[in-house]
């Protein structure tokens, strides 16, 4: 991200991720978005959850941190098992909802910061990376989404494991060797 054409691109790709799994997932059956890929890993639903979570404790926390702290306060560290506590008791539909209303309220938070390019530059300390610039925050919260769209997209291919027969050999989704684990 070295001009502020980068920021609207990126902009423009953490805008759909929410419409990306809405349309995806949205009236699935349950034994689709609660299944996993075996093990301690996560399912379609917990991926919602944990987007939610970090869209709402990390990505705005971190830019606002920078932008205001610079180096001088750590980001805080992420809870990357927050979404057990907090979707308890929430249906896909809801979380769906809600990631879109998250979203679309940290862009608008965002889009209100009214980043020049020199400000990509400024740096912030994560807790366990070391330095890092706003540009590079901004770039890692769009490949984390594609990170978890991925996921999804290997979870739900999981389930056809055994069921393509021969064909798996075929397909990358099911060559993958990432796992659900965080």
């Amino acid at each position: 991200m070295k001009n502020s054409m980068h920021l609207e691109n990126t902009v423009a790709l953490l805008a759909r991720t929410p419409a990306t799994l809405d349309t995806l997932l949205r009236d699935l059956p349950d034994a689709w978005t609660h299944c996993n890929e075996g093990g301690d890993t996560w399912s379609a639903y917990d991926v919602i959850g944990h987007l939610i979570h970090i869209d709402r404790a990390n990505w705005m926390a971190r830019i606002t941190t920078i932008l205001e702290s610079g180096e001088s306060r750590p980001f805080e560290p992420a809870d990357r098992w927050a979404q057990t506590r907090e979707s308890r008791d929430k249906s896909l539909a809801q979380l769906l909802d809600e990631f879109a209303l998250v979203r679309s309220q940290n862009l608008q938070a965002l889009h209100a910061f009214h980043l020049r390019p020199e400000q990509l530059s400024l740096r912030g300390r994560h807790p366990s990376l070391g330095a890092v610039t706003l540009s590079q925050a901004l770039a890692s919260w769009a490949a984390h989404d594609l990170t978890h769209l991925h996921q999804v997209s290997r979870i739900l291919a999981y389930q056809y494991r055994d069921a393509v027969g021969p064909w798996r050999q075929y397909l990358g989704v099911l060559q993958c060797a990432g796992h659900s684990a965080p």
